[in-house]
């Protein structure tokens, strides 16, 4: 049973959609559906802002007040409270998950099916890093993660509510081999640290200054959360524990999105071993 002051807690990390191997066929067709509806909604060019020289889809941070006021600060970690709490329970519930990826590494992706929230996923991996280093990569440092992840093309933060929470614009890089397409999301993420541990987690928000941008679908993480905790008595290694729950909306099967999710899981802590194995080298 997870304690119950971290369900007071909330954050949140971004998975990201990359390329799922043997899905090319069935995937043209999909992706040819979501161009024909983007061209039809007029939003598949990218138009210029007529202001600052910026493209359409850049962000634009004037637009976003960088101090919300104290009514909007208490909405935004409320929201992100919440969503934690959503997410703890998810994987506080140990009934019904089925394996769907298992690496030589040790890393373990499961999958469920939650109600109201479709199919979740559950990636269980140890890392050679610590406790701190992971929160300064995932949280502090998040607009640099573009630097080491691929699969990101940039994410700004727009509002900085306090230290712990953040609203981020975050876009997904259009790579080839792509079969999920660029998605931008807008999202809180809130941290929270307890004892020795770290929770990140968080959901997708609407703000009226910054709406779905030309070019994109705007897809929304549901309740989502990392757990990262010291791994026993080595404090040099953590255990990883990453609730993955998206709906990338869009015309895509869910077939082709419930494949392409969990390899944006080992993707991501893919990179995320390279840049902690640079670190350690440049240290």
């Amino acid at each position: 049973m997870l304690p119950a002051v971290v369900k007071l807690c909330c954050g949140i990390s971004y998975p990201h959609l990359r390329s799922v191997a043997g899905l090319q066929r069935t995937a043209v067709a999909v992706i040819g559906q979501e161009l024909t509806h983007l061209q039809r909604w007029g939003r598949f060019q990218h138009h210029t802002r007529t202001h600052a020289g910026l493209k359409y889809n850049d962000p634009v941070t004037e637009d976003i007040k960088p101090a919300p006021s104290k009514e909007n600060q208490l909405f935004f970690v409320q929201k992100g409270q919440e969503a934690m709490r959503e997410a703890l329970c998810m994987l506080d519930d140990k009934q019904g998950w089925k394996v769907e990826i298992t690496e030589s590494n040790g890393d373990v992706i499961c999958s469920k099916v939650m109600p109201g929230a479709g199919k979740v996923f559950r990636l269980e991996a140890v890392l050679e890093a610590s406790v701190d280093e992971l929160y300064d990569l995932l949280f502090v440092r998040v607009e640099e993660m573009h630097q080491w992840n691929p699969s990101i093309q940039h994410i700004k933060v727009l509002m900085r509510v306090g230290p712990e929470t953040i609203v981020t614009h975050e876009v997904s890089a259009q790579t080839a081999g792509n079969l999920i397409g660029q998605r931008d999301f807008l999202s809180v993420r809130h941290s929270c640290k307890q004892n020795s541990s770290v929770y990140l987690g968080g959901t997708a928000i609407q703000l009226e200054p910054f709406p779905p941008q030309a070019g994109f679908v705007r897809a929304e993480d549901g309740p989502t959360c990392i757990i990262i905790q010291p791994l026993d008595e080595d404090s040099g290694k953590s255990r990883f524990t990453w609730l993955l729950n998206m709906d990338v909306k869009g015309w895509l099967p869910k077939s082709i999105v419930n494949q392409a999710l969990p390899r944006a899981q080992l993707d991501f802590i893919r990179h995320l071993r390279r840049r902690l194995t640079a670190g350690a080298t440049l240290s």
